[in-house]
């Protein structure tokens, strides 16, 4: 006769088998032999995607986090994500880290972890139409424009500079505007008008 026996351990995959063979003459008399199985999961679960490289993306384009999924050899296993950022140099400049962990039911574990350097080496752009050099009257100098701009990765701000050399007269001299457009990581964008002013009048 056969008989078999589960002992439950820590978890589903990990038990004790007790296999119990009794032979038996017709008289009763028996022998007994026993076999114990010792099953345990030792082995962890396996990623069933390709797995998320790591990568150096610029700040308007972090690619969305992978759905990763997980076989085990004994049953099922579970994913968690989790993220976490790390401030870089300024505000669009940070270490992306993104870790899958693979769990089966015995607490083996698989762990990917994706880093992602984001950067911002764009330089924010004028708005509005740039004023271009001009040669004018000393009774006829433009206002200065006001002008503003964007930034993939957010804003810009924008200061104005007015420097004036001098001529041969009072009245001829060269104006040089320059404004400056600049992220926040310091990447600028910037545009200069000369205006040459005289008096021939």
């Amino acid at each position: 006769t056969f008989n078999e026996t589960t002992t439950a351990g820590t978890c589903d995959n990990t038990y004790t088998l007790t296999r119990v063979w009794t032979a038996t003459d017709a008289c009763g008399n028996e022998t007994v032999h026993t076999q114990t199985i010792s099953v345990q999961d030792t082995t962890a679960p396996t990623f069933n995607e390709a797995l998320p490289a790591d990568l150096t993306v610029e700040c308007d384009a972090v690619p969305t986090a992978e759905t990763l999924t997980a076989s085990d050899s004994c049953g099922t296993a579970t994913v968690t994500f989790n993220e976490t950022t790390t401030a870089g140099t300024c505000d669009n400049t940070y270490t992306l880290t993104r870790v899958w962990t693979a769990t089966d039911a015995c607490g083996n574990e698989t762990v990917h972890t994706q880093t992602i350097s984001v950067q911002d080496t764009t330089a924010p752009t004028f708005n509005e139409a740039l004023p271009a050099d001009i040669t004018v009257e000393c009774d006829a100098i433009p206002t200065a424009e006001t002008l503003t701009a964007s930034d993939n990765c957010g804003t810009a701000t924008v200061t104005f500079n007015e420097t004036t050399t001098a001529g041969t007269c009072d009245n001829t001299y060269t104006l040089t505007r320059t404004w400056t457009a600049t992220d926040a990581c310091g990447n600028e964008t910037v545009h200069t008008q000369t205006i040459s002013v005289q008096d021939t009048t």
